[in-house]
């Protein structure tokens, strides 16, 4: 009997994806391994391995109690080969089958290989679109040609346009597209924080801990407590949390940091989304319905269904555009090292140690704690690119190359020379202090420019200037700085650049 083997992998744990919508259960069978090819290409935090192992034999279970012929490798069984292409050639082998049906896969390096199975195989391949996305590739395609740089903000209006959503007819709703201004605002004192849900493990995810535990101890990352969702019905449940208890504020407070406050108002749902556990279009309609029943305001809810119908689609469009040779530029020509601060969070800036305190606990920051404090410390340091997306990959549950790249490589780097920002997020200390408690605890001001107590946030971010001034003065949205750092005496900028290669040379590379 032949029939065809059906790949699914670790982030397309949807009963909808491409690759099952026309599955015979009679012929068909469908492969999914836990390989550690796939484990460890980077030395990933320890709870992203668990969530998706535990949230892939979650899904093999499901689909199993649904009648389908299903092959699950398990990382411990002794015949693992432990790459795809070999339990790939194994599960041909052993039930006879005359093909292959796999959704694509959102990572290039991925889809290079199993492109290659074709001639290794010599069988036929069927790579289907991804219909989780909103934009189609060709779609994103046909939107970027002829375009010298890649404006987001455009993007999203046609995205709303096309899908419908916070629309009124052909105007937006709330009578403007961004209401970006009104969600900058630092968290009030003893402002009420809602407890966030969090699942405890079962049985199977026990079992993904213990083998997590035993295979990748020496992985970045604490791996309990562990309260991600793990299946489907758990991942509606912590969206339902979220748009019933966060949301309403979400907007407003939605760049504030806070020491020992890690999740806020923020959804939660990127790891869920990036896996298939939910699907971008039932996220972004019920955050609309909370607005149409005047249960979240405009800003709140525009500001999140930008970030996954704008931001996330944006990315993934950009990746597919410029990929392969996307990753490889450098147009600030920055190569230090990763300093090992963002393995160990020991630094005396508390901005950053806090950051990555929370990045360890839970492989999750929000998006300003990313932007603006790791990543904006690793643009004025002039850290490596390469090593920058490596670890920004590893650390993060929802960490996928497709949506990492892009955001790290473009929005945080500026490396790829402005394709995705008109200037680089730069920033001094003074935009800690205003949207986070972090200074307040410091040993270092960030109202001093120099000198031994002088957030070091505040000569780096001056230093940066001066040394790509050649680059950015003729940028119409940086003329400010460049006039504020014409204020600065000859001296004072002499005290800048010495302050700045003095603590850079002082950064410990890992290991």
């Amino acid at each position: 009997m032949t029939g065809t083997l059906r790949l699914v992998l670790g982030d397309q744990l949807a009963r909808s994806m491409t690759s099952l919508t026309d599955l015979d259960r009679e012929r068909d069978v469908v492969l999914m391994a836990e390989v550690m090819d796939e484990a460890s290409y980077v030395p990933h935090h320890k709870q992203k391995i668990a969530f998706l192992f535990s949230a892939m034999r979650h899904f093999a279970q499901a689909l199993e109690a649904d009648g389908v012929r299903l092959r699950y490798v398990r990382l411990d069984d002794p015949a693992n080969t432990q790459s795809l292409t070999g339990e790939v050639e194994r599960a041909l082998r052993d039930f006879g089958l005359s093909e292959i049906c796999v959704t694509e896969p959102g990572e290039w390096r991925v889809r290079e290989m199993l492109l290659g199975w074709r001639e290794r195989l010599g069988l036929p391949v069927h790579v289907l679109d991804d219909d989780r996305f909103f934009c189609s590739r060709a779609e994103f395609a046909a939107w970027a040609r002829g375009k010298r740089q890649y404006r987001m903000e455009f993007f999203y209006r046609n995205m709303r346009r096309k899908t419908g959503l916070l629309m009124d007819g052909t105007e937006p709703a709330g009578g403007q597209w961004n209401f970006d201004h009104d969600n900058r605002h630092p968290l009030p004192d003893r402002m009420f924080l809602p407890k966030r849900l969090r699942f405890e493990p079962d049985e199977i995810t026990r079992d993904v801990l213990g083998l997590v535990r035993d295979r990748f101890g020496g992985n970045f990352g604490d791996l309990e407590p562990f309260g991600w969702a793990v299946t489907r019905e758990s991942a509606l449940l912590a969206l339902d949390h979220f748009i019933d208890a966060c949301l309403p504020a979400f907007g407003t407070y939605q760049d504030a940091m806070q020491t020992g406050e890690d999740f806020l108002y923020h959804g939660l749902v990127s790891p869920y989304l990036n896996a298939g556990l939910l699907t971008a279009r039932e996220v972004c309609e019920r955050a609309e319905e909370a607005f149409r029943a005047g249960r979240a305001p405009i800003n709140a809810v525009e500001g999140f269904i930008r970030q996954i119908l704008g931001w996330r689609e944006y990315v993934r469009g950009i990746y597919w555009e410029r990929m392969p040779g996307y990753r490889e530029t450098n147009t600030l020509e920055a190569t230090r090292p990763l300093p090992a601060l963002y393995w160990t969070g020991e630094t005396p800036m508390h901005c950053l140690s806090e950051c990555v305190r929370t990045t360890r606990q839970h492989a999750y920051a929000h998006h300003i704690q990313r932007l603006m404090v790791l990543g904006n410390f690793a643009l004025l340091a002039g850290l490596a690119p390469r090593e920058v997306q490596d670890w920004y990959l590893l650390v993060y549950a929802d960490a996928y190359e497709w949506v990492e790249l892009p955001n790290v490589h473009g929005m945080v780097l500026h490396a790829d020379g402005g394709l995705m920002a008109s200037k680089p997020y730069a920033a001094s200390g003074a935009y800690i202090d205003r949207m986070s408690d972090y200074c307040g605890t410091c040993r270092f001001s960030p109202k001093k420019r120099t000198g031994k107590d002088a957030c070091p946030f505040n000569f780096l971010y001056w230093n940066f200037l001066i040394e790509h001034r050649g680059r950015f003065a003729g940028k119409n949205r940086m003329a400010m700085m460049f006039k504020n750092l014409d204020r600065l005496s000859e001296g004072e900028q002499k005290a800048i650049r010495e302050e700045a290669k003095a603590f850079l040379d002082d950064l410990k590379p890992y290991g």
